[in-house]
């Protein structure tokens, strides 16, 4: 189009009106924000509000001091609305089929036997980047999609024990929003994983066919803590075996010593891929569930699970208070240079540190 003399080239287009908000409570509110009150969550978390149990377990993984603190008010509201739940452990050696295993298995349970499903899964950070893939949602699409489930990857930041730093605190939002079952996916590194098996009342332990003598190491820590053995990938040309190596395990079992629960761990195979075994380990978990609560050991082990959170918090605020102190840091960098240049033992540096923050502490 020719333009006409002393036009500008430059116009103002109409564009296009804006479109209304799909949701439109987006509007009103910013979809994540720490202004939000305790009250917010809370009611969102019992109404069941999927979006809202993300924000509030992103607030207790939060290292912030503003977030934990309205945090901490979330979880002492939710805690009477806890406990009411099944929750299951579930570890093994890694590319023992763990994510598919969780994805067959709770689709099953969520659909046939209509479980409201929470999965805690946990992936390993990165030692460098501190960085995690959190890709559990993606391996697990079919779950995730499904109404009566909900799936929270979390990173382990440096925690041992195969679960993260909040675990046990998502647990509590998590059964307040009315799951009846709660997954407690590990990182699946060994026999620091162990941790997982303070925080669940049944302890699921995968294995392959055929491992072979080097996991024994690995095998043996947790092997002593399952309630049951699933022997995975029974499919295929694999199936033969996954019930000789089921047989192996049966034999094994019967030289650990009795377990507090007095519940002899079981065996199993399944195939996550053709979905067999599935019904099998469910009724496994219910027996297990049963027999425990009959001879009273359920609510022993929820009570000490009650106490190791508390010694934990104790330990994780002294740990705060101590490295948050200033001249804690700059004492500690001191020491750090001596140790560097040998003129100082590292067990030397750190009583000579601990005792400093006593005695600051006892002078305070």
């Amino acid at each position: 189009m020719k333009r006409l003399k002393n036009e500008s080239a430059l116009k103002i287009q109409a564009g296009v009106n804006q479109q209304e908000a799909i949701n439109p409570h987006l509007t009103a509110k910013p979809f994540f924000s720490n202004r939000y009150s305790a009250e917010y969550y809370v009611n969102g978390i019992s109404n069941g509000n999927r979006a809202i149990l993300s924000q509030a377990i992103t607030l207790v993984e939060s290292k912030l001091s503003s977030d934990q603190e309205i945090a901490q008010k979330i979880i002492e509201a939710c805690l009477p609305f806890s406990g009411n739940s099944l929750r299951i452990g579930i570890t093994g050696v890694p590319g023992v089929g763990k994510s598919t295993f969780i994805e067959t298995f709770g689709f099953a349970l969520v659909q046939n036997h209509r479980k409201k499903l929470a999965v805690l899964a946990i992936d390993p950070s990165s030692a460098r980047s501190k960085g995690s893939i959190l890709g559990d949602k993606t391996r697990m699409e079919k779950l995730a999609n499904h109404p009566m489930a909900f799936i929270r990857p979390s990173p382990s930041s440096g925690s041992l024990g195969g679960v993260a730093q909040k675990t046990r605190e998502s647990i509590i939002l998590c059964e307040a929003a009315g799951y009846d079952l709660i997954f407690v996916e590990t990182v699946g590194v060994g026999q620091s994983e162990t941790l997982v098996h303070s925080m669940v009342d049944f302890f699921l332990l995968l294995m392959l066919a055929g491992a072979g003598d080097e996991l024994q190491g690995i095998k043996r820590g947790i092997m002593e803590m399952a309630d049951a053995i699933i022997i995975n990938k029974a499919d295929g040309d694999n199936i033969q075996k996954a019930h000789i190596t089921q047989l192996e395990y049966s034999n094994a079992l019967h030289l650990f010593p009795p377990s507090p629960s007095q519940w002899t761990p079981k065996t199993a195979v399944c195939s996550s891929k053709d979905e067999t075994g599935i019904d099998a380990i469910w009724n496994m978990i219910m027996d297990y569930q049963q027999f425990t609560l009959k001879n009273g050991y359920f609510e022993q082990k929820r009570n000490e699970q009650q106490f190791l959170i508390y010694k934990a918090s104790i330990e994780s605020k002294w740990q705060q208070l101590f490295y948050s102190d200033k001249s804690i840091q700059n004492m500690s960098n001191e020491l750090s240079k001596l140790i560097e240049n040998k003129k100082m033992s590292p067990y030397n540096a750190a009583e000579r540190l601990m005792n400093y923050f006593i005695e600051k502490r006892n002078k305070s």
